[in-house]
Formats: structure tokens, sequence, C-alpha cells
């Protein structure tokens, strides 16, 4: 039976940090609190379409059977009775995993992916699973951007940007193998961290290439996706509420990157920012990227292409049909790359990663555009993900935070860049920014 609306928001918080403590010590239930996430789905996915795999009585059933432990006085986790956007290229035993691919709707895994499985421990739940795009390659999927239905969400993890949102839930996961998290949440105008590869498991979910998948976040606050990655990761692995700067930060800025540049209008706009940022104190610099560097994105497309090729030829030979011409096109190339020239990117990415630590000297981030502009009014492609190739390529931890909105009322966000394995810097030096930049977008 679909839910029936109970009545009006106005006892349901809508920070996320006050609805973790409310459904925390029981003055909100989890299944009102999933009944108010349902509410805001019914009133805008018909038009977002955010959402590949959604069932109300199977949600409901979750978010009561969450207030259930708590009746029982089970130990609650830190994320008790919190629905989660999950991305649908992630195993779910009671969903179906259909990798954005024809070929493969009502796939139907026999367990959960491990990221799955730790959001289950903190005792949140999948809502659902939101909307990829096929393979989580470039084929988009049918989500629209919410601030302009005409518009690119961006991609790969398309829904889980345009759910988080649209309010249809405080969180999301999604992957990156080029820019598939931090684009989508700069063009939805959401946080978006791809933490330093490897730091959140990625078992599970399906592959594109070995050796450049992350796993990601999405949240409307950098301290909510801190305290979330926080409870998906090792213990002890990141901070779930990051140390306050003691002193503003010191940022190295890169205004482009050798291979793209920004739309003049978004140039402009993060120059405003980054003035509103020294006007609070931050120690800005400006760097160039060396001539080693020119080659970085060739380097990461041989390295995308080749291993998403081995890895999805068997699945190609059976449905190369039901596939896209440029998803076909793709593994086409990968299979052409010779051996001899993978060995060679491999290494010279090792090579950059080593360069790549001079950027940060005497700096606590890099930050640059995390897009050439705001989302394109297209929806056959969800825009150039190359302003975060650098980062996927090497393995760094990358945020993006929304900034402003451009003339035609979409967002801007901005990019910042840490060393591999410093995440917690880098969450300290996005909250720094996000305090100073004062900006909370919402497309209602």
């Amino acid at each position: 039976m679909p839910f029936k609306n109970p009545g009006t928001e106005t006892s349901v918080p809508e920070d996320f940090r006050e609805v973790v403590q409310a459904l925390a010590d029981g003055t909100l239930t989890a299944r009102r609190y999933c009944e108010s996430r349902i509410e805001r789905i019914h009133a805008s996915d018909a038009t977002i379409r955010a959402w590949t795999a959604f069932d109300e009585a199977r949600a409901l059933a979750l978010a009561a059977a969450r207030d259930g432990e708590r009746e029982r006085g089970k130990p609650l986790g830190a994320l008790h009775g919190v629905p989660v956007g999950v991305k649908d290229i992630f195993d779910t035993d009671d969903l179906p995993t259909g990798f954005g691919s024809p070929a493969f709707a009502g796939n139907r895994p026999a367990k959960n992916a491990a990221l799955v499985a730790r959001i289950l421990a903190a005792g949140a739940y999948a809502l659902g699973k939101t909307a990829t795009t096929e393979f989580a390659f470039m084929h988009p999927s049918e989500t629209r951007n919410p601030w302009n239905p005409k518009h690119t969400p961006g991609g790969s993890s398309s829904g889980s940007a345009a759910a988080v949102a649209a309010g249809h839930v405080p969180l999301a996961v999604g992957t990156q193998t080029n820019g598939s998290v931090i684009r989508p949440a700069a063009f939805c105008g959401v946080v978006g961290f791809k933490p330093s590869l490897d730091s959140l498991p990625i078992q599970g979910a399906l592959p594109f290439a070995e050796t450049l998948d992350h796993v990601g976040v999405f949240a409307r606050t950098v301290a909510d996706a801190a305290y979330f990655v926080a409870c998906l990761g090792e213990p002890g692995a990141f901070a779930s509420q990051p140390e306050v700067l003691s002193r503003p930060p010191k940022v190295a800025v890169l205004p482009r990157f050798p291979w793209n540049a920004a739309e003049p209008d978004a140039a402009a706009h993060l120059q405003t920012s980054l003035e509103r940022l020294a006007d609070a104190g931050t120690d800005l610099k400006a760097i160039v990227l060396s001539d080693d560097f020119e080659e970085a994105h060739r380097v990461h497309r041989t390295i995308m292409f080749y291993e998403g090729a081995r890895e999805h030829a068997p699945r190609q030979a059976v449905h190369r049909r039901a596939m896209s011409a440029v998803l076909n096109a793709a593994f086409d190339e990968g299979l052409a790359i010779p051996h001899d020239d993978y060995r060679r990117a491999l290494a010279r990415r090792a090579v950059l990663a080593e360069l790549a630590l001079d950027l940060f000297e005497g700096c606590d981030a890099v930050v640059s555009l995390p897009a050439p502009g705001a989302a394109p009014a297209r929806l056959d492609v969800t825009g150039d993900p190359s302003f975060c190739t650098l980062w996927t390529l090497l393995g760094f931890p990358a945020l993006t935070l929304p900034t402003g909105l451009s003339d035609k009322g979409l967002p801007y966000g901005m990019q910042l860049a840490g060393r591999a394995h410093d995440d917690d810097r880098l969450l300290r030096v996005a909250s720094w920014c996000e305090r100073v930049m004062g900006f909370k977008p919402s497309p209602d």
C-alpha cells in the first residue's frame, strides 16, 4: 500500500546532527523520519528521478525495526535509524542491483557489499538504490538536476547527488573513477568527499578500473560528510568531528589544469570566493603544475580504459547489443591498448604521486574548480570530469563544497585536495572555508 502523508514535517529537524541526536535519544522515531523522507520523494522524484529501486513498505519496515531495537534496549549505532542512498553498483541483498544497464535489470545479488554491511552495522539502512550512469561510466541515467531538470546532475553518481540535494536522504554513497563524486556534488550543490584511495571498502561494488575506483560520500555539510566517513571507515581512520583549525589555513590555488579550461563566469566566481577566504585570513598562493604533469590526463585514460576493458570483456561479449555505443567504444579502445603502455602508465602514475607532494609544501590544501562551470543544459552528457582527474589518478583526497549560484541559478563549487591519507586535515580546511563562505544551498 502506498505511503499516506500523516501530516507536516514540523517535528522533524532538518539539520543532520540534530536528526542523529533525536534518533539516538528517542525524541524522533526512525519510522517518522523515514516517513518525512518519503514525503520528499513523493514531492519531487517524478521530476528528479534519483531512485532506481525504492520500496516504501520495505523502507518503513526497516525503520520500524530500528525503533524496535531501541525499545528492546539494544546498543545503538552511530547512524541509528538514518536512511542512506546507495549507488546502484553496490550489491544489496534485499534490493536489485542493475548497474545502470538494461542488461542487468532485476539482477539480485546474494549478499551485501562491504560498504552496505558497514552502513547496516552503524545502525543505518539503505532507503533505496540511487541511479548511476551505465556501469558507472559516461552514458547518462534518467536523473535530472534538482535545481533545474533541463540540466544534467553530473555522473556517474547522479542519483546519490540529486537525492541529497533534494532532501530525500541526508547522506548517500557513490564511487569515483574520474570525477563521479566531485562533479555531481558540485552540479547539485552538495558536499562531495572522495577520501584517499582504499580508505573505504569497495568490495561488492561493480568495478570499473580496479586501481582507480574510489568510494565517496555526499552530504549537505562538511561536518556531515566527516561524520559519515568516520562511521564507514576502519576504526580511527577518520575523526567524526575533525578538530577546528587553530589558525587560518594556507591554501595553494591552482587556476587551471594543462588539459582543460574554465568557463569565464565560473573562474570569476572562484576568484570572488578566494577573495572572501583571503579577507578572513586565509593565506593564499598561486601555483602552476610543472611540465611533468602535462600527460597526467593521458596516463589516467590509459589506466582507466585498459582496466575497464579487461574487467568487463566477458560482460561485453554477452551483452554488447544491450550496451550503449559510448560504453562499447570505451571497452574497444581499452582492449586495443598494449600491455606495455599500461605498465608504463602505472609507473608514470607512481612518479607523479611523488612529485605531487611538492604541491603541498607550505600549504594545507590545493584549491581549484571542480568542473569547467555550472551544470550544462544537457541531459545526453554528464559534464566534463577532467578537473577531477589528477586527484583521482594519484589517489589523493578531494572534496567539493558549494560556494554560490550562477546567473542562471545553478550551483558553483570549490574543489579542495589534500595529501594522500591526510584526509582529516583536508576536512578541517574545508570546514573553515565552508564557514567563511556561509552558503547553504537548497533547490527548494
